[in-house]
């Protein structure tokens, strides 16, 4: 059971190109935008779709094939874990961010 304590797979649509960094030290790092849909109907019995979006980060062979295949509107599963981190703002305010780390990427619709 600890290999799944930290556990995320999503399905959505990338929402916007993902932004490819090659690092001096030769590693390659891809992130990207994900929106995930969930639908439901509201007390008026009327369809509604309520959107979540997710930052997903992922590294070497991964980055690669979200850098070929992954454009805007691409549907994909994500299964990875959950990393927060800080940094601080120019004006010296600390924020918080919690991304999706990917270990595999798997390509599903069209856009």
């Amino acid at each position: 059971m600890s290999t799944i304590k930290n556990h995320v797979q999503l399905i959505g649509n990338v929402g916007q190109e993902p932004t490819i960094t090659n690092l001096e030290s030769g590693k390659k790092v891809a992130r990207l935008s994900l929106a995930t849909n969930e639908n439901y109907k509201d007390s008026k019995g009327e369809k509604q779709t309520d959107t979540n979006w997710h930052t997903v980060v992922a590294w070497g062979k991964t980055a690669d094939i979200i850098e070929k295949y992954a454009d805007k509107g691409k549907e994909i599963g994500v299964v990875g874990k959950l990393k927060t981190r800080t940094y601080t703002t120019k004006d010296g305010n600390q924020r918080y961010v919690i991304e999706v780390v990917a270990d595999e990427i798997l390509l599903l619709g069209s856009k």
